[in-house]
């Protein structure tokens, strides 16, 4: 099986005189991917095999074998760590999904495919879905009202038909009629 490879963050400043450093996340799930035991591979042809982690300070401390003092610590600094993973590995929560499995998914709407997945945009309120149609691009919030099932078997998603969400028509007909009120 090919695995993919997937950003856990880069080696930050050392902590201590023990070798420990501060990882600079690019991962939602730092308790997986920095468990004891896991070997991340770095941008520099290392390997790192995490032996320790704790959260100090709002900053997640690391140990790792290969860093056994402050000088080693320091020389790391700036590598980017990487894991292999299966392409079909999944969050622990069912109802949850990687960035990399809804890309490419194709929308439909209505039993008709509607355009494809371009992008996952991570915004405070709501993720939303960069949706690429062949009328350009539209943005759909990802919540279960607007998108109620994801086929990752089918590589497909279904969005719900809202007035004004897909189409720039329907729309400006809602904001005349509101108009004329």
């Amino acid at each position: 099986m090919d695995l993919i490879e997937i950003t856990v963050g880069a080696i930050g400043r050392a902590h201590g005189v023990r070798g420990e450093v501060a990882v600079i996340l690019r991962t939602d799930e730092p308790e997986r991917r920095l468990a004891p035991g896991q070997v991340l591979r770095g941008d520099n042809g290392g390997t790192f095999t995490v032996v320790r982690t704790r959260e100090h300070q709002g900053r997640w401390l690391v140990t790792f074998t290969e860093l056994g003092d402050r000088t080693a610590a320091e020389a790391a600094r700036g590598v980017q760590l990487v894991a292999d993973v299966p392409p079909d590995e999944r969050p622990g929560d069912d109802e949850e999904y990687y960035d990399r499995q809804l890309v490419g998914l194709t929308a439909i709407v209505d039993g008709e495919s509607y355009g494809s997945v371009r992008a996952v945009l991570h915004l405070p309120a709501q993720d939303l879905l960069e949706i690429a149609t062949a009328d350009g691009v539209r943005l759909v919030p990802f919540v279960s009202e607007l998108v109620p099932e994801v086929d990752l078997e089918n590589s497909r998603l279904v969005i719900n038909p809202v007035a004004g969400l897909l189409d720039d028509e329907a729309e400006l007909a809602t904001d005349r009629s509101e108009q004329q009120r």
